[in-house]
């Protein structure tokens, strides 16, 4: 999902404005927000859900894969369509 987010966000943002760093931080945004927001969207939805599981798989698996391929990724897109 944070990759479908993070390109929605780029594509958007490359509508908005023509400056690429704005572009690139737009899409980390928009790929981030599935894993800041899911953390505490399981805690009110899933009360009884461990947070042993969902912590870990939203921080410790999504985030540095958002960090080590989302972002090269977005911003190789940007250049692209510079």
């Amino acid at each position: 999902m944070p990759f479908f987010n993070g390109l929605i966000a780029l594509f958007i943002s490359m509508q908005i404005t023509s400056e690429s760093g704005n572009q690139l931080l737009f899409a980390i945004l928009g790929a981030s927000a599935s894993y800041i927001a899911v953390p505490a969207a399981m805690r009110h939805a899933v009360p009884e859900a461990n947070p042993g599981l969902f912590l870990p798989m939203a921080l410790g698996i999504t985030f540095p894969i958002n960090v080590m391929i989302g972002i090269p990724f977005y911003y190789s897109i940007i250049l692209i369509n510079a």
